[in-house]
């Protein structure tokens, strides 16, 4: 089909739709000829690919859920293993990790998914970005990140997660503009430079781009994370969501309004709790339908992901729907003495807290029944107050209720979050008996 301008985004709402409803019939006729689980949930559920004709037809599908791909992996693929160039593997999140296997058009549908979101986010050919991420142990993520970088025409600088005296020799060797990095890692960057002398505040960065964690509240403002940074380092702050089964990232504008989608890599529903779609502006969890992808490509996946569409057009004058800040997992949802809140609410406060150096956030059953949170505090050093009295004021001002605190030793929390060979930190377990 043809529209009035290069760049999808920026056409009307009418042609993203008609755009997006072409793409979805392509999307599910390949499905159809070439995915063995697919094949069977069509044959089972009665339904003919060839009358899935809009986003709205989905709602006549199942859903595909996180258990479905650790059940039947191979059978999400759509090729023969020789197409296959690289493996990736999720970061188990969720539970057991799952595989994904990637074709050259795949990693080229990647890396225009990243040119695309950089360029968002203000990136261009002169931008020097400093990755603070792995490129290795099978993370989707850091690659992305590389070949997007390449094809924008930006130069790159590999230096992996971590390591603060190595990022800042990096800095100060080769002057970077733009940081991509963990948004929190940012605030041991900052200590690290004030410990040794660096000034940081005159550096050559110019831009900090998050992965991972949120920076914005729901309504756009810096979240308690975003704005200690803010206050520390006057830099342009971007979020981005994004994850190994979408193959598609939400970038932030420099409007900092949502994450914007690339309408021609991603199909977004808001689903409530009946399962069905909820209007657009209200919240409900993120599922998605990949569009362009050979490997392996999902219809309908639920992320588990609490968000809201934001429809109308950006400062940026683009017209895709945009995604706000994630309130957090539907899985991890907690009651606690009658609140209702979500764990990067109980991260936000423990990532601000200056005393705390880590932390593992537990939820189990109370005796009576009800969800009971227990915050493990890495606590280094003495300190002349009530660490956990102070911890509880600063929980019951910002969700209104207090869970219960330990303080352990830093080393102590680390062992809990990198148990094994994890290489994400386990910030949240949750150990209750659900049906």
């Amino acid at each position: 089909m043809k529209y009035s301008n290069d760049d999808i985004e920026f056409c009307s709402p009418a042609e993203i739709d008609d755009f997006q409803n072409e793409r979805l019939r392509e999307a599910v006729a390949y499905l159809a000829a070439n995915s063995p689980y697919y094949q069977r949930i069509f044959s089972r559920e009665g339904i003919d690919p060839a009358s899935i004709r809009t986003i709205d037809d989905l709602q006549r599908l199942p859903f595909t859920e996180k258990r479905d791909l650790q059940l039947y992996n191979r059978d999400f693929l759509c090729v023969p293993a020789e197409k296959i160039v690289d493996y990736i593997t999720t970061s188990g999140t969720l539970g057991d990790p799952v595989t994904f296997g990637c074709t050259d058009h795949d990693l080229d549908r990647l890396a225009y998914n990243e040119m695309k979101s950089f360029a968002c986010a203000g990136v261009g050919p002169g931008n020097i970005v400093q990755l603070m991420t792995t490129l290795d142990k099978r993370f989707m993520a850091g690659l992305a990140y590389f070949l997007g970088i390449r094809r924008l025409g930006a130069s790159i600088i590999r230096v992996g997660n971590g390591m603060p005296e190595l990022q800042w020799d990096t800095i100060t060797r080769l002057h970077p503009d733009t940081i991509m990095c963990v948004p929190s890692f940012i605030l041991r960057l900052i200590d690290y430079a004030e410990q040794n002398g660096i000034d940081y505040r005159n550096s050559s960065i110019r831009r900090i781009i998050g992965i991972g964690e949120g920076l914005r509240e729901q309504d756009f403002s810096l979240n308690l994370l975003g704005r200690r940074i803010r206050e520390k380092w006057d830099v342009e702050l971007f979020a981005t969501y994004s994850s190994t089964e979408m193959g598609a990232t939400f970038s932030e504008c420099p409007c900092g309004c949502g994450g914007h989608v690339h309408p021609e890599l991603i199909i977004v529903e808001i689903i409530g709790e009946d399962n069905r779609p909820v209007a657009d502006g209200e919240q409900g969890e993120v599922v998605v339908t990949t569009l362009g992808v050979e490997g392996m490509p999902l219809l309908r996946f639920r992320t588990g992901d609490i968000s809201r569409k934001i429809t109308g057009q950006c400062g940026c004058r683009r017209n895709s729907y945009r995604l706000t800040p994630l309130v957090g997992r539907k899985n991890n949802m907690i009651k606690l003495k009658g609140t209702t809140i979500y764990p990067p609410a109980i991260n936000d406060v423990l990532d601000n807290t200056p005393y705390v150096s880590n932390y593992v956030v537990v939820v189990q059953d109370s005796y009576a029944g009800t969800d009971e949170v227990v915050v493990k505090a890495g606590i280094a050093g003495n300190h002349p107050f009530d660490i956990i009295k102070d911890l509880k004021d600063r929980f019951r001002s910002r969700i209104r209720v207090a869970p219960i605190v330990e303080v352990l030793s830093p080393e102590d929390v680390h062992r809990i979050n990198f148990p094994g060979s994890n290489r994400k930190p386990v910030k949240f377990i949750d150990k209750r008996h659900k049906d």
